[in-house]
């Protein structure tokens, strides 16, 4: 995890629930997408490109 990302602004998803559901956060930067789960921040996130971050989505919404 790079030690940036605390300065990060994470988000969940809008479709998580409020319950404490499992679910993952996620922060824009400039060079890359981060991801962590949203239950033990403390765990380390990982990072992917803006490109890569837009395949998956892309994908997602295709399921």
């Amino acid at each position: 995890m790079s030690s940036g990302t605390s300065e990060l602004a994470w988000f969940k998803s809008s479709y998580s629930g409020s319950q404490g559901d499992s679910c993952v956060e996620v922060a824009i930067a400039e060079q890359a997408v981060h991801v962590r789960d949203s239950k033990d921040v403390t765990r380390p996130a990982f990072a992917v490109s803006r490109e890569r971050w837009g395949q998956f989505l892309r994908f997602a919404s295709e399921c």
